[in-house]
């Protein structure tokens, strides 16, 4: 009996924190930091972790940096082993709340917040802001956001050789559906 008992009370507190937040690990990231004329330098990551804590509007991403698929296969070596350092930094997280967020007030409409929040990249962290659209999707909340990011800012360093062929800016955009 009171292992059934404990069971029980296990299962229970499960689902019960289980409602508390929502999560996906099919979160997708895409990147491009192409300059014109040059070869179109983009990658998509979809195994993205995203956790929001529905209470407290908080969110939390996290990627895997060699999980960035570009289409040729020496970019993709060169930003993992030269840009980003992946062995040496091996993910990026963003942890953020998103203003004024409340589970009731999200339907089937966008709706537009601002998040704030830390990111790091590549060991460095820095404060964004950023603004991003939530709607009810199904049996989940679909989040979107649009947002540039500079390779300064985290100690990225593109060799002078190819500094003209890739934009330190880089438009970041990031697409899940938690549930």
């Amino acid at each position: 009996m009171k292992k059934i008992t404990l069971l029980f009370l296990i299962f229970v507190s499960y689902t019960t924190s289980a409602q508390e937040k929502m999560i996906t690990d099919k979160g997708i990231i895409n990147f491009e930091a192409s300059v014109p004329f040059f070869e179109e330098v983009k990658a998509t990551n979809e195994k993205t972790i995203c956790v929001l804590v529905i209470k407290t509007g908080e969110i939390t991403c996290l990627v895997y940096i060699k999980k960035f698929l570009f289409e040729r296969s020496l970019m993709q070596e060169h930003f993992n082993k030269n840009y980003l350092e992946s062995d040496r930094y091996p993910k990026a997280i963003f942890k953020g709340i998103i203003e004024k967020f409340d589970l009731k007030n999200i339907d089937s409409n966008q709706k537009e917040y601002l998040i704030k929040g830390n990111i790091t990249i590549h060991g460095k962290s820095k404060k964004i802001m950023i603004y991003g659209t939530i709607k009810k999707l199904g049996e989940g909340i679909e989040f979107i956001s649009n947002f540039p990011l500079n390779t300064d800012d985290f100690g990225i360093k593109i060799p002078y050789i190819v500094r003209s062929k890739i934009a330190k800016n880089v438009n970041t955009q990031i697409a899940c559906v938690l549930q």
